[in-house]
């Protein structure tokens, strides 16, 4: 674990080195696929503004909204110095999602973009760079697991954001790994299977890893309710909304008239 490493002489956090690791290898495989279906490159990285835009203030607002008791709201106000580190720490990664996913929209509308392109082809990359981004949390030591004494268990040092001298569950690695390769499946549906409901898939696949994670998950960030955490209760919402989504779509495909049949000359 390291919460920052040097590179040339520079201490950098090993969380922001993990996040812009996957932002870059994501837009190395979107310039492919932009060139392959002769688009502009720009028009990505407008949309990937606008949802990094969208994912951090989601982010954001999402974990304020379950830990809005628990800040301490004098001392995140008190110098500039304590609001920086208010506002670069603390995030849910499903208000991240939900946030990035609706600013689409809003892309779509000032700029007139073909979103349906856009949810297609490049869904798989948030599975992706997701795994980078819990990579990062195992080296800060953040959204650690619970206590655990089996194999692979890993011991924080001090200094990180996990408790420190205890042994605990990898869950950071755990999911990462699983996120990599929900990636992999989406985009082998995508690109091989031709699969229409690739983005259904994604959420469905990340709903179900992500309610069961949950109860390895020790950091004291969960804000439950009726017995469930947040991060459980949205992925119930995000499995049926998924669901739902398919059903719809395959029955309104079902009733579109069949497409005229060409004479033979």
């Amino acid at each position: 674990m390291q919460t920052y490493i040097n590179i040339f002489g520079r201490q950098i956090p090993s969380y922001g080195l993990m996040i812009v690791t996957g932002l870059i290898i994501a837009n190395i495989i979107g310039a492919v696929i932009q060139k392959k279906n002769k688009r502009e490159f720009e028009d990505l990285l407008l949309i990937e503004a606008f949802c990094l835009a969208g994912g951090f203030a989601g982010a954001k607002i999402l974990y304020l909204i379950v830990e809005w008791k628990n800040i301490d709201w004098s001392q995140a106000f008190s110098s500039f110095e304590a609001f920086a580190q208010f506002l670069g720490s603390g995030f849910v990664f499903y208000g991240g999602l939900i946030g990035g996913l609706l600013t689409i929209f809003i892309a779509n509308k000032i700029h007139n973009l073909d979103i349906g392109f856009y949810f297609y082809h490049y869904i798989f990359l948030i599975p992706l760079i997701h795994g980078f981004g819990r990579i990062g949390c195992f080296l800060a030591g953040c959204c650690y697991g619970i206590p655990y004494d089996g194999p692979l268990a890993v011991i924080f040092p001090e200094g990180s954001f996990a408790v420190h001298g205890v042994k605990l569950f990898p869950v950071q690695i755990v999911e990462a790994v699983f996120l990599i390769l929900i990636a992999i499946i989406v985009a082998v549906f995508t690109y091989a299977v031709k699969l229409k409901y690739n983005t259904e898939l994604y959420l469905i696949l990340y709903a179900i890893l992500r309610f069961f994670l949950e109860d390895y998950r020790y950091d004291p960030e969960r804000g439950f309710y009726f017995g469930l955490s947040t991060s459980k209760w949205i992925s119930i919402f995000m499995f049926t909304a998924a669901v739902v989504s398919i059903i719809i779509r395959s029955r309104l495909k079902s009733k579109r008239p069949p497409e005229p049949a060409v004479a033979s000359a």
